[in-house]
C-alpha cells in the first residue's frame, strides 16, 4: 500500500522517470557488452572446467599450406659438404670463409630467397602494406628507439622498430640477437633453447624455442628457422616459423606463425664527430600466440619501452662477455657464416617496382591512439567470460583486473 501511495504521487514519478532515462543507456551499455563479450567468446570459454588459457587450437595445416614439407639438413643444397658434425667439430671454432652464393644457389626449403625479397621490401617500405602507425618514441643516453605498429587485412598485428646503439658494430649486435646460450642470461621469458639442426655451410639454422607466460597462460614452443645474408657491413637477418617433426604437445602451446627479422647496418653516431660508430637495427615482427590481437596489442603496448630496455643491458653485458676473451658460443659461431649479397642483384631488388610504397607516419600527424572501447562493454564482456571459464575467485578477479586495465588505456609513455 506504502508503495502504491508513494508512485501515485506526480513527485515520486518524475523521480521514476529521471532514472529511468538515466540509467537506460548505461544499462543498454552493459547489456550490449554482455552480448559482444558472448558473441566473442573462444570456444575454450564453453566448458565448465577449462583453465583461463587465452590459447586457440593449433591448425598447423593451414597457417603451413603451400610451403613444402619439412626437409632435414642433413646434407647441403650444393651436395658438396654434409650439415652434420660431429661431437669434435662442434667444439671447434675455427676461421670462418662466408659462404658466396649466387641468386640461383640462394633458395632453401625452409628459408628462401623469398624471405629475403620480402624482408628487403620491408626496409624499402616497398612491400604494399597498410601505412606504419607511430606507436612510441624513446631514448637512453647510449641508445634510442622508435616503433610503429599496423593492422593488415588478415593476420595478427605487425610491428616495426628502430634501435640506434651507440659504440656497437653491426657484427657484435649481429652475434648478440642469434647467441641463445647468452639470451638465456638476460632474457627471462626464455626457458629453453636448443639447436635442432644446422648448415655450417649456409649457417642455416632450426632452433627450438620454449617461451614462459603468465600463469594464467601454458608456456609457448616455437620451432624457428635462421639465415643471414651480407652485404658489405649490412646484414639481413631473417627468422620465420618453420616445419618440423618434431612432436606437437598440448603444452607448451606450438606457435606456429612467426615472423622476427633484422635489417643491421653501422650508421653515424649521434656525438656528430662523422664517424659510423654506431649501430641501427630495423626489427620487423608479428606472431600468433593463440591471445586475442586486441589483448595481444595492449601488452606489447604496456611492456614495450621496459621489454627495449631490458635487450638494451643485455646486448652491454654481451659487449663486456665478448670483451673478456670468452670462446665464441656455438649459436654466435653459426651467426658468422653468411651469404654474401651480389650488390647488382641487391640492387635490382631495391629498384624494383612495386604498386604502392607503404606510408611511415610520423608521431607528429599519426600517433598511436588507444583503444576507443566503451567501459562498459569492456567490462560486460569481462562478466560474460569470467562466468562462462571458472567459478574460482581468483579468475574472476583476474578477468576483471585486465578488463579494468582496458577500459583505463590510454597512451603509452617512456619511463
Amino acid at each position: 500500500m506504502a508503495v502504491v501511495e508513494f508512485l501515485g504521487m506526480p513527485v515520486s514519478w518524475a523521480m521514476v522517470i529521471g532514472i529511468i532515462q538515466y540509467l537506460g543507456p548505461v544499462w543498454f551499455a552493459f547489456f550490449l557488452g554482455i552480448i559482444v563479450g558472448w558473441v566473442w567468446k573462444p570456444r575454450w570459454a564453453t566448458l565448465g572446467n577449462c583453465k583461463f588459457d587465452f590459447s586457440s587450437p593449433p591448425s598447423p595445416s593451414a597457417l603451413f599450406k603451400g610451403l613444402v614439407s619439412a626437409q632435414s639438413l642433413d646434407s647441403c643444397k650444393d651436395g658438396t659438404a654434409s650439415c652434420s658434425l660431429d661431437k669434435e667439430q662442434m667444439a671447434m671454432t675455427p676461421m670462418i670463409d662466408t659462404a658466396v652464393c649466387s641468386p640461383s644457389d640462394m633458395d632453401h626449403p625452409l628459408i628462401t630467397n623469398e624471405d629475403l625479397e620480402h624482408l628487403c621490401h620491408l626496409v624499402e617500405r616497398k612491400d604494399g602494406g597498410p601505412p606504419w602507425k607511430h606507436m612510441m618514441e624513446c631514448s637512453a643516453h647510449d641508445m634510442s628507439y622508435q616503433a610503429w605498429q599496423r593492422d593488415p587485412q588478415s593476420g595478427p598485428p605487425q610491428y616495426c622498430s628502430r634501435t640506434v646503439y651507440e659504440n656497437a658494430t653491426p657484427e657484435l649486435v649481429r652475434d648478440f640477437f642469434w647467441d641463445d646460450d647468452f639470451r638465456l642470461k638476460w632474457d627471462n621469458m626464455l626457458t629453453h633453447a636448443s639447436i635442432l639442426e644446422e648448415c655450417p655451410t649456409t649457417g642455416i639454422m632450426v632452433v627450438h624455442w620454449i617461451r614462459k607466460f603468465p600463469f594464467f597462460c601454458s608456456d609457448r614452443e616455437y620451432i624457428i628457422g635462421r639465415r643471414i645474408w651480407e652485404s658489405g657491413r649490412s646484414y639481413y637477418c631473417v627468422t620465420k616459423g618453420v616445419p618440423s617433426s618434431l612432436p606437437r604437445k598440448d603444452k607448451p602451446r606450438r606457435v606456429d606463425l612467426l615472423y622476427s627479422s633484422w635489417f643491421i647496418q653501422a650508421v653515424e653516431s649521434r656525438k656528430g664527430d662523422g664517424q659510423l660508430s654506431a649501430c641501427e637495427v630495423i626489427l620487423f615482427h608479428h606472431e600468433d600466440m593463440g591471445i586475442p590481437w586486441e589483448i595481444a596489442k595492449f601488452g606489447v603496448r604496456q611492456g614495450m619501452w621496459g621489454t627495449v630496455k631490458n635487450i638494451h643491458r643485455g646486448f652491454r653485458a654481451y659487449q663486456k662477455h665478448r670483451a673478456s676473451g670468452a670462446p665464441l658460443s656455438r649459436h654466435a659461431f653459426m651467426a658468422q657464416i653468411n651469404t654474401k649479397l651480389d650488390p647488382d642483384y641487391l640492387k635490382t631488388l631495391e629498384d624494383e617496382e612495386v604498386p604502392a610504397q607503404t606510408r611511415l607516419v610520423d608521431s607528429a600527424d599519426g600517433k598511436a591512439k588507444g583503444m576507443k572501447i566503451p567501459k562498459l562493454l569492456i567490462i560486460g564482456g569481462a562478466i560474460a567470460v569470467a562466468c562462462s571459464i571458472d567459478r574460482g575467485l581468483l579468475t574472476k578477479t583476474l578477468i576483471f583486473g585486465v578488463a579494468r586495465k582496458l577500459g583505463n588505456m590510454g597512451g603509452r609513455r617512456c619511463r
